[in-house]
């Protein structure tokens, strides 16, 4: 495998992808998917939403492939959404502006929640897969997709009106979902209790490590 492509907007998941793989020999690529991503709902299990909408970015990367990925390369697509503290059916995606940032901010404020993020590996036809390692695996228009969700506890301080007023004028919150960016301006005020960065960042660790074992 000589190159693979991440369908991702998200610079945050790019940058560490690409750090993750520097020097493994392969070359990483980027492109964004047309197909908007399903808005996360009240009434279903965030795990199962961002599975979902994981699925949907692997199903409409491949009906792109054509003009996103001419030369058929393994495909990585993922998605991540944030647990309400009190309610595991209530998703905190990516808020849609100042107000909804700080609400978001204000729910998680002294509190701990998960975050989870599910990530997809598309093989191309004819590509040879050795055995089955995801928690589920899919078959679109010749294409194998092996799906792996994860989740991680992160526990916010209780940042106050002013912590609120910092991160939403910052701007971190854009394209993040629950309104913050761990690696970013939130980093003083988080901190990961179990699991694993990735999951917050945006990948399964699984996945990763399936990824790699593919590169290596």
């Amino acid at each position: 495998m000589d190159s693979i492509i991440l369908a991702s907007e998200s610079t945050r998941r790019r940058e560490w992808l690409s750090s993750r793989v520097k020097g493994m020999g392969v070359s990483l690529e980027f492109c964004s998917i047309m197909e908007p991503e399903p808005e996360p709902i009240y009434g279903s299990e965030v795990s199962n939403q961002v599975e979902a909408a994981c699925l949907h970015k692997a199903e409409n990367a491949i009906l792109e492939s054509a003009k996103i990925n001419p030369r058929g390369r393994l495909m990585v697509v993922a998605d991540t959404l944030v647990e309400d503290p009190d309610d595991s059916k209530l998703p905190l995606g990516k808020p849609t502006g100042h107000l909804k940032a700080a609400g978001m901010l204000i729910r998680l404020s002294g509190r701990r929640h998960r975050v989870w993020s599910s990530t997809a590996i598309a093989y191309p036809p004819g590509f040879v897969l050795k055995g089955e390692d995801g928690d589920s695996i899919y078959f679109i228009k010749g294409w194998a997709v092996e799906l792996w969700t994860d989740f991680s506890i992160v526990e916010f301080e209780d940042i106050g009106e002013e912590g609120v007023v910092t991160l939403v004028n910052s701007g971190s919150w854009m394209g993040k979902a629950g309104g913050y960016d761990i690696a970013g301006e939130a980093a003083d005020f988080v901190t990961l209790i179990e699991g694993r960065d990735e999951a917050v960042l945006g990948f399964s660790p699984r996945a990763i490590h399936r990824l790699v074992d593919l590169i290596g």
